[in-house]
């Protein structure tokens, strides 16, 4: 699947929410995040934020598009299906069982920046491969998540990368597998022409305490690919 010409729907919940018992902090690298896609994707790019990301608009507009950049908080409990939700705006949540009955005919689904209340992990891989198979149901073709928490300003350097590989024309399981490669190895010199953007955005939106561990497995590791 080449991606060379999408239309992104990009949404972000930046803000600290309280659903239920969980304390979900604020996502300060969230906005920065879709600010870069939509700089990216210039006239193909539709950002919600905060109380515009809301399930209802996200599902009657997806169809427009080929491809949801979630940004935002994702809960996934071994066992718990019921307490497993993705975070929208205004506390919303959407549990696995109201994504059981989402209909998204999109190529790709990037679910970034997902914490978790606790700051431990995301849930044991099979709940993140029982979403993925969920969002392949409601006619996703590949997803993106991660297999743990990862800080929100790690993530945007990797979904910077990622994208700029995909705008180069890769597919998102290569993209995913060169983004790992860039951050693991410190060689830039990969992203090719996005490599001056995606450097430029490092030195002026990353704090060198995040900067200088990028290749450290926690950023890139647990990110994969479902579907096609």
């Amino acid at each position: 699947m080449l991606f060379r010409s999408p239309r992104l729907l990009a949404g972000a919940v930046t803000r600290a929410s309280r659903v239920n018992r969980f304390f979900l902090a604020a996502l300060p690298y969230a906005q920065q995040e879709i600010e870069n896609l939509l700089t990216l994707f210039p006239n193909r790019s539709t950002p919600l934020w905060d109380s515009e990301l809301q399930p209802e608009r996200l599902l009657a507009q997806a169809a427009n598009y080929t491809t949801v950049h979630l940004a935002t908080h994702a809960l996934f409990q071994p066992g718990r299906p019921e307490d497993s939700f993705i975070l929208f705006g205004n506390d919303r949540r959407q549990t696995l069982a109201d994504v059981g009955t989402w209909q998204l005919p999109i190529d790709l689904l990037v679910l970034s920046a997902c914490e978790t209340a606790s700051g431990g992990l995301t849930g044991q891989g099979e709940e993140i491969l029982g979403f993925g198979y969920l969002m392949a149901q409601a006619g996703v073709r590949t997803t993106v998540a991660s297999l743990w928490a990862v800080d929100d300003g790690g993530t945007q350097v990797f979904m910077d990368i990622f994208y700029s590989f995909l705008e180069q024309g890769r597919s998102p399981q290569r993209a995913l597998q060169q983004t790992q490669q860039v951050l693991a190895t410190g060689n830039f010199g990969l992203l090719g022409r996005g490599r001056e953007r995606v450097e430029r955005n490092l030195r002026n939106r990353i704090p060198l305490a995040i900067a200088e561990h990028l290749s450290h497995p926690y950023y890139w590791a647990p990110f994969l690919t479902i579907g096609d």
